[in-house]
């Protein structure tokens, strides 16, 4: 899929679930990291991470694409359209989108370091190395070992 057939799928559920249109800019933007998309208020564009089409499909591209689509209409018709505001909340249980995106399955094994609460035996997964003299357990304070 290239930025056209974006653009013409975004339009399209603009359409479905919102009964609007969607004149402006939507791409892909390959640098997106920690986020399935994004709707910059200022260019009025949508720009969407191409990896999660790659790794979770097209339902998941089509939830994100609405879920930047409520922060787009709000915005335009001038009500709140941040993650705070009730009006964001209300549209998106309205048109079923959700609030955030799953994680990528290629981030989620790239934890590498593991500790152990020495008392309650809870695990803590990171990817930085933590300092063990200076940290504890978040949940009985005791110290933690690395696995």
């Amino acid at each position: 899929m290239d930025n056209t057939e974006l653009l013409h799928l975004v339009k399209q559920i603009s359409i479905k679930y919102f009964k609007k249109p969607f004149p402006d800019d939507a791409i892909f933007n390959n640098r997106l990291r920690t986020t399935g998309g994004r709707y910059l208020p200022s260019k009025r564009r949508i720009e969407i991470n191409p990896k999660y089409l790659r790794e979770l499909g097209i339902d998941e591209l089509t939830g994100i694409i609405k879920h930047e689509l409520c922060h787009y209409h709000l915005h335009i018709e001038g009500k709140g359209y941040q993650h705070r505001d009730r009006d964001f909340r209300e549209l998106l249980n309205k048109v079923d989108a959700p609030r955030h995106c799953r994680a990528l399955p290629s981030k989620e094994n790239e934890k590498r370091h593991h500790y152990k609460c020495t008392q309650c035996g809870l695990l803590y997964k990171r990817k930085r190395q933590i300092n063990l003299s200076r940290y504890r357990c978040g949940k009985c304070k005791g110290r933690l070992k690395k696995v």
